[in-house]
């Protein structure tokens, strides 16, 4: 116990002072209590140190409430306030700083920058609330959150609809409400719906939402344009001050390629945003058809999943097999997906064995390890069937085979594990890893593999739950969606294919995304190489080139060109390999979606429901003062103190051994000097 090594000290010193004065008062030493004291001192700390290593220190600091000031920066609110956003903005920093007196105030707008100086500037292209609160859960889930104040309109285009978030803020939600809440007239074409690709000479539909506010007895033709040209129509008649309905167009697919399509609704009388009243499509028409099979042990729902992301695509014509139904013969396939396949039992192993298809197999506890043995894959596996695993996926940062998502990291984070067997997995040479075990970046969980036969695989089950989870937390399945298409689109590449390749993550871009590509430069091995430099121009539909010259990525290439306008875009690429010019062209469109122009207006009863879900309060612009009288009111918002207990081992403090050597040295000091009289 402390005290007790205390007293021990304090024994010993007192001890060592008396001998000392005793043998100081005989050899009249002019102030002998004096020296004892300064010895008495110095074997006190000395003990001290000795018996005492570490002492604690309690500390107890007072924390006040966060309290966090979210601001929707978006071009709406600009729109919303219109003459008044400087009466505005000084309302917002009078309550911020009358909250700052009492409170740890933090400014945040919709994008999570900080600071008054870029709260006010109402620049943002999209609204995403659901992300921002989500943030702010995340950030200061552990601290002592006082309030949280979001001031918004209540519009939101991006995200998922934020009173049905899940939410677990450790404060109240204050939300104030910007802008007129009343109809304005207003006709837009809210969604488009198309197939991305179609196959060349087939039908396809394009299918759009009208939606109308005020415009009642509108009767006006609703048109399809190409290049100028009209290719469908379709007739709305608005019938009450309230209109929400669809139309369809029908169109053919007579020439491959990528076309852009203009849908425009002409302008009801006296209505101001027009911006609404235009959608861009893009259908990718396409003279090849892949056949893929996919086949599986038993129904499983990993097949309808892969089955849902692949939807849409005319490209691909889908077949499945389950049981065992397996065709005997291959030859009418391009790709075959195997679902816990060869399996145990399975009679059609031999013709699964012999096939020389590219392949992207799904391991499970159906999967036999012998025939697999045989199988040209990504992996080597010798695995059981008696036991599975769950294993969390980690994102591979160094995949360059393809080009996913820039949230892919956000999105695993959040993913379940995938149920896979038990035993030895490990990547074969050559082969990529898209995803690994969380705790174990040597186990592959999804890993590909270039090739005259290119393959894939899946080293377990549970695909579908990924899908399901996605669409939990994000809104959508995109991320799990585009790696089943990317790595279905890697073995749809044949290997006779041209040695040297250009691709993209898609061919289709919003002017607020960055754009990227990817190219491929193989040798007569059919190896991936990238030693020579690739260059490579884009050109605007005015004929203005851009040059750049590719990165190298791993044995691949990669390239970021960043966010260009809206309009057509192509690109020729270049390298020489081998005494031979080798070159690759296409195109791709950027689209410009103003989406904060899409809905006018103000939707207080978001607001209402979102802060009365949160234990808060819901109060418009005009009010935005008494938002200060509510949360200091609001008794559970309130300073917390916080105790640490600090361990401090005596030996590190540098002080303590000065304090003893100055004892030492005045008491040497003072005997020498009265030792000399």
């Amino acid at each position: 116990m402390p005290w007790l090594w205390f007293l021990l000290a304090l024994l010993v010193a007192a001890a060592a002072g008396y001998v000392s004065y005793r043998a100081d008062a005989k050899r009249a030493v002019p102030y002998p209590w004096l020296t004892a004291t300064l010895r008495g001192m110095v074997v006190l700390l000395t003990v001290l140190l000795l018996l005492a290593p570490v002492f604690t220190i309690t500390k107890h600091e007072t924390r006040k409430p966060v309290i966090l000031f979210v601001q929707d920066n978006s071009r709406s609110i600009k729109d919303a306030l219109g003459g008044d956003s400087n009466s505005y903005n000084k309302q917002a920093g009078e309550l911020v700083e009358k909250l700052a007196g009492k409170y740890n105030v933090v400014t945040w707008n919709l994008d999570g920058n900080a600071g008054l100086d870029s709260l006010f500037r109402y620049t943002g292209e999209a609204t995403d609330l659901s992300s921002a609160l989500t943030k702010a859960q995340e950030y200061y889930g552990t601290q002592n959150l006082g309030a949280v104040i979001l001031a918004t309109d209540g519009r939101y285009n991006q995200g998922v609809n934020p009173v049905y978030q899940s939410l677990s803020l450790k404060g109240p939600l204050y939300t104030v409400g910007i802008g007129d809440t009343s109809l304005q007239k207003d006709l837009r074409i809210a969604n488009v719906y198309a197939n991305k690709t179609v196959s060349l000479n087939n039908s396809f539909e394009i299918r759009a939402d009208i939606v109308a506010s005020k415009s009642k007895e509108y009767n006006n033709t609703i048109s399809v344009t190409e290049s100028g040209s009209t290719v469908a129509t379709a007739v709305v008649n608005v019938s009450s001050d309230k209109y929400d309905r669809s139309v369809s167009f029908t169109l053919k697919a007579n020439r491959a390629g990528l076309h852009h399509y203009v849908i425009n609704a002409p302008a009801a009388d006296g209505e101001t945003n027009t911006a609404n009243n235009r959608r861009d499509v893009f259908v990718e028409v396409v003279d090849e058809q892949k056949h893929i099979l996919i086949a599986a042990a038993a129904p499983d729902p990993d097949i309808k999943a892969i089955r849902e992301a692949l939807a849409g695509l005319d490209n691909y014509k889908i077949t499945v097999r389950v049981n065992n139904d397996f065709p005997s013969l291959l030859d009418d396939y391009d790709i075959l997906i195997l679902h816990q396949l060869p399996g145990m039992g399975y009679r059609s192993n031999p013709t699964i064995i012999r096939s020389d298809k590219p392949t992207w197999y799904i391991l499970g506890n159906k999967t036999d390890n012998n025939a697999l043995g045989s199988m040209k894959k990504p992996v080597v596996a010798n695995i059981s069937n008696v036991h599975g695993r769950n294993v969390f996926p980690s994102y591979n940062s160094s995949f360059n085979s393809f080009t996913l998502p820039q949230n892919i990291r956000e999105v695993m984070d959040r993913m379940p594990p995938l149920n896979i067997p038990a035993g030895k997995i490990q990547l074969m040479p050559g082969a990529q890893a898209l995803f690994t075990d969380k705790n174990d970046n040597n186990l592959p969980l999804w890993a590909l593999q270039q090739g005259k036969k290119p393959s894939a695989i899946i080293t377990g089950e549970g695909l579908w739950r990924w899908r399901m989870y996605e669409f939990k937390n994000f809104g959508n399945s995109n991320v799990t969606d585009e790696c089943i298409r990317q790595t279905v689109s890697f073995l749809s590449t044949a290997a006779d294919d041209k040695p040297f390749r250009v691709t993209m993550p898609k061919y289709v871009w919003s002017d607020q995304e960055a754009i990227s590509f990817n190219a491929y430069l193989r040798n007569a091995n059919n190896e991936a190489v990238n030693t020579p430099d690739v260059k490579i121009s884009v050109k605007d539909s005015a004929g203005n080139e851009t040059p750049y010259s590719f990165e190298r990525s791993g044995n691949a290439y990669q390239l970021n060109i960043g966010i260009r306008a809206g309009g057509t875009y192509s690109y020729t690429a270049a390298t020489q390999y081998n005494g031979q010019t080798l070159t690759a062209t296409g195109s791709f469109v950027v689209e410009s979606v103003p989406l904060e122009l899409m809905e006018t207006g103000a939707d207080y009863n978001l607001l209402y429901s979102l802060a009365e879900n949160n234990n808060g309060a819901f109060f418009p612009a005009s009010a935005m003062a008494s938002v200060y009288d509510s949360i200091t009111a609001n008794e559970n918002i309130k300073p917390v103190i916080e105790t640490n207990i600090e361990t401090v081992p005596l030996i590190d403090r540098k002080w303590f051994f000065f304090l003893i050597l100055l004892f030492v040295a005045a008491e040497w000091l003072l005997r020498k000097y009265w030792l000399a009289q």
